[in-house]
This record gives structure tokens, C-alpha cells and sequence, in this order.
């Protein structure tokens, strides 16, 4: 809502002015039928079309009135002119129309609210005031007027026609008062009017733009369980891309089970509201897990209608499901541990056993093949459990500053001599000009390094160059410490790079399957990350990452 301007409030008055000047001249053409010559109906002619040219020209004026306020003064100052001549014409003190000088007062009042009134009011009395005297002295013979048959010449006393006319000056002014005061009051209510529609519009655009912006489905339906506001959340939940279910029954839009609908006034009548987990079906073919809570909603009529709030909860209902496998597989892994460790020391006595009869009875060219072969598999099965117990149970670990390049050496000396390198095969280290610091466990980091590294020697079946390295980098956490363990052997495929850290998935035939699941462990109990990339050329890229500890960023800093 806008406050109208001087040019509206204007243009409103000429169209009633039109409309009043047209009443008078019917008016006077029923009194002229009716008694001919009771008013001198040529003058009075003339007015009402002065009226009607006056409002035209002004009409065509109104363009200008924004710009040039004045013109709404003499646009009211004519209006009370035209009045004084109506009013000398039809006899003057004695005049009935002296009732018309109300309405330029009152429109002024309405234009120009109180100012105008008080402005048009003391116009209107001097000219009132001018036509009385002008009257008195031509009826004395002091002045000649035209049109003398309309000037009645038995005029009242002058007591009496000062009386009147001050009686009318009160009546003016007590109307341009009254009429302004109202005026006043109409323009303030109107600004407060126009405020507090704005104050309402800037509300409703909020409160819908919190709305739309709930990440929660939000409806609200009638006592008749009907669709009565739907925000944007619900449609993008719900998968409808089509029209608002404005008017369309809940029940159906929003797939409620039939038993649940059906007893939903009764049960809220007991409850605050109701909460329902359930398989919704988007128009698009897709399924969702919805949870969703109802409550009474009180409507303005007194009745009671219903308040919807909802979410998708499929990811939360699959993580909770994973949460609860993972915490099963814990068990079970503990279990496992428990049992792999009862397994290790019967294992032990049976292996020592059967060394002490091997060399004590003896033993023919089969008996001797069959014993060495039970002790070749007790003691792969005994390392098969202790790199279980080292994947399920990791020691507890005491951190130190550590420099990475240092242990990359070491390990890649016990590699050259060890028998997982062959004479087709060849270790290269790479190591930055810096320290290369991190706070782990020595151990656990030389077991990093040695699993990656025998992992790579035997993915070259053919031969190939190993390369290790460690360096140093900034990334946007910090400062970390990066391994790489590059291989030149067969690869990985994009489609196993997900699983080759699960137990047990080892592709050689050496070895446990717990290689890669024991570093994924170690390096993520450390904060870090492992990366697996595919070389350029064949091969594969394992990339460590060490975040820089307290105690290693304290000795960088001391340096």
C-alpha cells in the first residue's frame, strides 16, 4: 500500500466536483419546470458550465500539480469563487446555497488536509462577507451591481446579516477544523497503515523464506486433513517437481500407511504428536526412508488442524545400519583375536613337540617328508596368526620424533639382503636434502615401510625398480611428511583399488593377505592417509601421508 499523492487525492475531488455540479444543474432544471423564474436559471446556467470548464482545464493541469503544489490553492480558491457567485445570484444573505462553501473546505481539508480547510475557510468568509456588503450597498443605492432581479431588495437588518455572517465564518471555520483534524488523523492512520503493511509484507517474506529454506519438510493441513501450505523442502523430499498439492488430502501426498491416517484425530487428542518411520515412493521411481512427526496445529476458526515435519533419513538409516555392523564386526574381531590367541600357544607346544619326536625316533624317507611338512605349516599358520594379532590387536605405540628419510634407508638395506629381492630386481631411494620429521612408533613405521615394499617386489614378478622416498610438504592443515613407495610390476585395476586394504585379499601367493590391511591401520590410527595411484607406464604409487606432530614440530623449530 502506497500513500496516494496530491495529484490522486486531487484528480478524486474534480471527478466529485463534476458530480455535484451535474447533481445542481438537474437540480435547477426540475426547480425552473416546477415554478419558472424562482431561480435566474441563465446565471445559474453559466456557473455550473463555468464549473464544468474550470474542472477540465484542470484536469489537463494535473500533470503539473506534483511539481507546482500552488495549483491545488487556486484550483479551491475558484471552487470558492464559483460558490460566492452561486450564492449572490441566489440571494446573497438570504442565499441557501451559502451550504456549498462546505465543500471546497472539505475537499481542501482532504487535499491539502488541515492547512487547506483553514485556508479555503477564511477565503470563503471574506467572499460571504464581500457578497453581504455588496448587497447592502447597492440596496441603498451606493453601488450599481448587474444582474439587480437576483439581488432581493427587502434585505434583513443589518443586525441580522451580521449576525448571519458571523454565524456562517463559525460554521466554516468549525467545519475546516473538523474536516482537517480528520483529514490529519486519515493521513497518519494511513502512514501507520502503509507501515505496518510493509512491516507485515517484510514478516510473510521472511517467515516463507525461512520456510523454503528449512532443510526439514514442512505442511500444514486443515481440519479436514487437506494441504493448506507446502514449503520448498517438502517438494525436493518429496520429488515433485509439478504444482503445489495445495487442497489435496495429506494422506495421499504424503503416502501415509492407511492405519496410521485413519486413527490420527484420536490419537493426537492423547498425544502431542505422532512419530512414523516408512518407505516413501518418489513419482520419479525411487525410494526413501521418510521419518516423519504430526501435531495438532490450532486454526483461527476455533477447529483443529494438522502440523507435518519430515526428512529423507536414508543416509542416517545406512549409517546407523553400517554403525551397527561395525560394532558387530568388532565383536566378532575381538572374538577372532581372543580365539587366533588361544590358537597361537597350543600351536607353539605342538610345534615344539613334533621338532623333539622328528629328532628322537626314527623316522623313514615318507615319515620325514610328512613331519617337516607339519612343521612348515604350523609355522605358517603360526604367522598367519600373529599378523592377524597384529591387524585386529596394534601394539600400543610410543611416539617419538622420527626422521623419516633415516628408517627409509635402514629398511632399504634389509631389503637388498633379505631374500624377497632377487637378482632382477632393484632398490632405489630417493630422499630430500631436509630432515623429514614425524612423532610415531619406530617399529610400526619400519613395518609401513617394509609391507608396501615386499608388496611391490612381489608385484614385479619379472624385475623392475622399487623406489622409495621421503620428503617433505605444505598442505593446507600443515606441514606433513609423505612416503611413496613406487613399484614398476603389474598394477592394480581401478575396480579393486577399494579393497585391496580388507584382510585377507592378497593376490600372491606369498604371504598372509594382512600386508596392506595392517598399513591401512597403522597409517589411519596416526591421522594419516593412503593414497593408491596408477603409474605412469605400469605399475603403482603408494602415496603416506604423516601429519607433523608436537614434539617433531618443536625439535623443526628449535633446529
Amino acid at each position: 500500500m502506497k500513500t496516494r499523492t496530491l495529484r490522486q487525492r486531487l484528480a478524486v475531488h474534480l471527478a466529485v466536483r463534476l458530480l455535484v455540479a451535474t447533481v445542481l444543474l438537474g437540480a435547477a432544471l426540475i426547480v425552473q419546470l416546477r415554478t419558472p423564474g424562482a431561480l435566474p436559471i441563465n446565471s445559474f446556467y453559466f456557473l455550473v458550465g463555468l464549473t464544468f470548464a474550470v474542472s477540465l482545464g484542470f484536469i489537463g493541469s494535473l500533470r503539473f500539480v506534483d511539481r507546482q503544489p500552488w495549483l491545488a490553492d487556486v484550483h479551491f480558491a475558484i471552487d470558492a469563487i464559483v460558490v460566492s457567485a452561486a450564492v449572490f445570484l441566489t440571494g446573497g444573505v438570504e442565499s441557501l446555497f451559502t451550504i456549498l462553501y462546505m465543500l471546497p473546505i472539505v475537499a481542501a481539508s482532504t487535499v491539502q488536509f488541515r492547512r487547506g480547510g483553514l485556508q479555503i475557510a477564511a477565503l470563503s468568509t471574506i467572499l460571504f462577507f464581500g457578497v453581504v456588503v455588496a448587497q447592502y450597498l447597492h440596496a441603498g443605492g451606493y453601488l450599481e451591481l448587474p444582474w439587480q432581479t437576483a439581488v432581493a431588495r427587502d434585505l434583513p437588518p443589518v443586525n441580522v446579516a451580521q449576525y448571519t455572517v458571523a454565524l456562517n465564518a463559525f460554521g466554516l471555520f468549525a467545519v475546516a477544523i473538523l474536516s482537517g483534524s480528520l483529514a490529519e488523523r486519515a493521513r497518519v492512520g494511513e502512514a501507520k497503515l502503509e507501515q505496518a503493511t510493509e512491516e507485515i509484507a517484510d514478516l510473510q517474506a521472511s517467515n516463507q523464506y525461512v520456510l523454503d529454506n528449512l532443510l526439514s519438510g514442512l505442511a500444514t493441513a486443515d481440519a479436514e486433513n487437506r494441504i493448506v501450505t507446502f514449503n520448498r523442502s517438502a517438494m525436493l523430499i518429496t520429488g515433485d517437481d509439478g504444482a503445489l498439492p495445495i487442497g489435496e488430502p495429506a494422506a495421499a501426498v504424503l503416502q501415509l500407511p492407511p492405519a496410521f491416517a485413519a486413527n490420527l484425530s484420536h490419537d493426537l487428542a492423547r498425544a502431542r504428536s505422532k512419530r512414523l518411520d516408512y518407505v516413501f515412493r518418489q513419482p520419479k521411481g525411487a525410494s526413501i526412508e521418510l521419518g516423519l512427526s504430526v501435531a495438532a496445529l490450532p486454526l483461527p476458526d476455533g477447529s483443529r488442524g494438522f502440523l507435518y515435519t519430515f526428512q529423507d533419513v536414508t543416509d542416517i538409516r545406512r549409517f546407523e545400519q553400517n554403525a551397527r555392523l561395525q560394532q558387530r564386526l568388532a565383536a566378532v574381531g575381538e572374538m577372532a583375536a581372543g580365539i587366533a590367541h588361544e590358537i597361537r600357544n597350543p600351536l607353539a607346544s605342538m610345534s615344539g613337540s613334533m621338532q623333539m619326536l622328528k629328532q628322537e625316533l626314527p623316522l623313514s624317507g615318507d615319515q620325514a617328508q610328512l613331519m617337516d611338512i607339519v612343521l612348515r605349516e604350523s609355522e605358517r599358520l603360526n604367522q598367519t596368526i600373529k599378523s592377524f594379532l597384529a591387524y585386529a590387536r596394534p601394539q600400543r605405540f610410543s611416539l617419538q620424533p622420527l626422521d623419516l628419510r633415516k628408517i627409509v634407508n635402514e629398511t632399504a638395506l634389509l631389503l637388498r639382503n633379505s631374500t624377497e629381492v632377487e637378482d632382477r630386481h632393484d632398490v632405489d631411494v630417493r630422499q630430500a636434502d631436509a630432515d623429514v620429521m614425524l612423532d610415531a612408533d619406530e617399529g610400526q613405521v619400519r613395518q609401513i615401510i617394509w609391507n608396501l615394499a615386499t608388496n611391490g617386489l612381489r608385484a614385479m614378478p619379472n624385475g623392475g625398480v622399487l623406489r622409495l622416498s621421503a620428503a617433505d610438504e605444505t598442505s593446507s592443515t600443515g606441514r606433513i611428511a609423505v612416503l611413496q613407495v613406487e613399484d614398476e610390476g603389474v598394477g592394480i585395476p581401478p575396480e579393486e583399488v577399494d579393497s585391496i586394504f580388507q584382510p585377507f585379499r592378497g593376490s600372491f601367493g606369498k604371504g598372509t593377505g594382512l600386508g596392506l590391511a595392517i598399513v591401512y591401520r597403522i597409517v589411519t590410527d596416526y591421522g594419516g592417509n593412503i593414497e593408491v595411484k596408477p603409474r605412469p607406464g605400469g605399475g603403482t604409487v603408494f602415496r603416506v601421508t604423516f601429519p607433523e606432530g608436537a614434539a617433531s614440530r618443536a625439535q623443526r623449530q628449535a633446529s
